[in-house]
């Protein structure tokens, strides 16, 4: 069989019971399939998924946090264009720095944030258990793969 058959499968238990966790501990379950997608996006298990994407969310998480804050003083808009374009810029990069090169995930954490209203907090807890969702389902593919190939 092949491999993608074993990550498929894994994959869909594992997303079938983070539906229910969110729904029970009532985090957003569209939070943790952001953090699964960016992990999978930065390159899976083999490739530093893990850490390439929780550091890019959660920086992502951070500069909309900052925006945030600063319109709430400014009501002009041409001045939140301004202050969007500066972090948008510092949000690209900071790509030249390999832990916070992954910026697609930056881009998830922060609309993530903004899609929350800016509830940080519980973004970067449905990120993280996102993330390791992703690792999981990556992990337990891999296994399930190696188990049947062996016998």
């Amino acid at each position: 069989m092949k491999k993608l058959f074993f990550l498929s499968l894994t994959t869909g238990i594992l997303c079938g019971l983070w539906f229910w966790v969110g729904i029970k501990t009532h985090i957003p379950v569209w939070m943790g399939f952001a953090g699964c997608t960016a992990f999978f996006a930065a390159g899976g298990m083999n490739n530093g998924g893990v850490k390439k994407a929780l550091f890019s969310t959660l920086s992502g998480v951070f500069w909309a946090v900052i925006v945030i804050a600063l319109s709430k003083h400014f009501n002009q808009e041409y001045i939140f264009a301004i202050i969007t374009g500066v972090v948008t810029f510092f949000m690209c990069i900071q790509g030249q720095c390999k832990l916070f090169a992954f910026i697609p995930g930056t881009f998830i954490g922060g609309f993530s944030t903004f899609a929350s209203n800016g509830d940080w907090k519980m973004v970067s807890i449905g990120l993280i258990l996102g993330i390791i969702l992703g690792f999981s389902c990556d992990y337990t593919g891999e296994k399930s793969f190696l188990l049947f190939e062996k016998n």
